[in-house]
């Protein structure tokens, strides 16, 4: 018959001045190929049986920038419109601005959901100044002067991502000779890709700097004008490209 051997359990208690530490060894039957178990320490200053405890500090995360927010649009230079068959004219949008108010989405916690007050929001018109088609000015005495009915939609902090719903009208006239019916227009315009089937467009996301590249493709409703129905193929579709400015503080 194979001997065990059999230790009783020994507790050695060391006095100091201030200090009681107990030290507890706990010994097992010896076995062949049997290691001993960790042992066990617990001290105190006060009492023998209270186990030492350990206290840790949270540091506090800076908290995330919250709404409400002040939303600043800009249009700027090298900009192009575009509208059924014809080519793109060359548009200098510098100067438009606009003011919106923005807070955070609930759904997703880096878009803001924002509007522009119309108010604010001016849009230049398309002139010999600030337009041009095959390379020339428009004659002086051609005018387009767009007026925004709806501006807003969602920006995205952490992406760029923009996507604002545009709806404006757009007035034709040739002096005090010819004005025609308004051109209702309606589209998204998007930091992404905008298409239809005959025009497409790409923007561009915000960089560090708020600059966008804005682009939204809409289908163009024929009007009570047989001549600008005429003129212009209506129903047809126009494209915007617009160089923007955007920039979003806490208010």
């Amino acid at each position: 018959m194979e001997s065990q051997m059999y230790q009783n359990p020994a507790t050695i208690l060391k006095f100091s001045p201030k200090t009681v530490t107990t030290v507890s060894f706990s010994f097992y039957p010896i076995q062949p190929k049997r290691r001993i178990h960790a042992i066990a320490l617990s001290s105190s200053n006060q009492n023998p049986q209270e186990l030492v405890t350990t206290s840790t500090t949270t540091i506090p995360t800076q908290p995330a920038k919250s709404g409400p927010y002040s939303v600043e649009f800009k249009t700027l230079s090298a900009c192009r419109l575009g509208i059924s068959r014809y080519p793109n004219f060359e548009y200098n949008a510098k100067g438009g601005t606009g003011t919106g108010n923005g807070i955070k989405n609930d759904s997703s916690p880096d878009e803001i959901s924002v509007s522009f007050d119309l108010q604010t929001l001016y849009i230049p018109p398309l002139t010999s100044e600030t337009t041009r088609f095959l390379g020339l000015p428009l004659p002086p005495f051609l005018k387009i002067d767009i007026v925004p009915e709806l501006f807003h939609g969602a920006i995205n902090e952490e992406t760029g991502k923009v996507d604002l719903e545009f709806k404006a009208k757009f007035l034709f006239s040739a002096g005090r000779i010819y004005k025609a019916p308004p051109l209702m227009v309606r589209t998204i315009l998007t930091s992404e890709e905008s298409s239809g089937t005959m025009k497409r467009g790409r923007g561009e996301r915000l960089d560090g700097k708020g600059k966008c590249r804005l682009v939204g493709v809409a289908v163009v409703d024929p009007v009570n004008d047989v001549f600008m129905n005429s003129f212009l193929g209506l129903p047809t579709e126009c494209l915007a490209e617009l160089n923007a400015f955007i920039s979003i503080s806490a208010s």
